[in-house]
């Protein structure tokens, strides 16, 4: 069992910025992929980031590419959401998750997740 734990949410004007973390905790010897996902009111779940735990190689949604940036420290069990340039339509709750697929952008190649962190963007 992992437990996933987000924070970092909060309400910020357009163009500002925000650093989400997640923490994790349990079976910490599984997380191999750790991804950060988004989903606004009446939408579906999306991708946004992931990065391999060990390689440090990473992705991201064509959206946030060039404004987001994923991180991670190992030693602390840690993953965070760089958000800069930030938009209205960034506006969502964001949810981390683990999971043992190499970069994998589907929610269902994902296996632990958080309860979320709400980010609230203003024009």
């Amino acid at each position: 069992q992992v437990q996933l734990v987000e924070s970092g949410g909060g309400l910020v004007q357009a163009g500002g910025s925000l650093r989400l973390s997640c923490a994790a905790s349990g079976r910490t010897f599984r997380l191999y992929v750790m991804g950060w996902f988004r989903q606004a009111p009446g939408k579906e779940r999306e991708f946004v980031a992931t990065i391999n735990w060990s390689a440090g190689s990473t992705s991201y949604a064509d959206s946030v590419n060039g404004r987001f940036t994923i991180s991670r420290d190992n030693a602390k069990n840690t993953v965070y959401l760089q958000m800069s340039s930030l938009k209205p339509e960034d506006t969502a709750a964001y949810y981390c998750a683990t999971g043992r697929v190499v970069l994998g952008r589907e929610a269902r190649e994902y296996d632990y997740w958080g309860q979320g962190t709400q980010v609230t963007v203003s024009s």
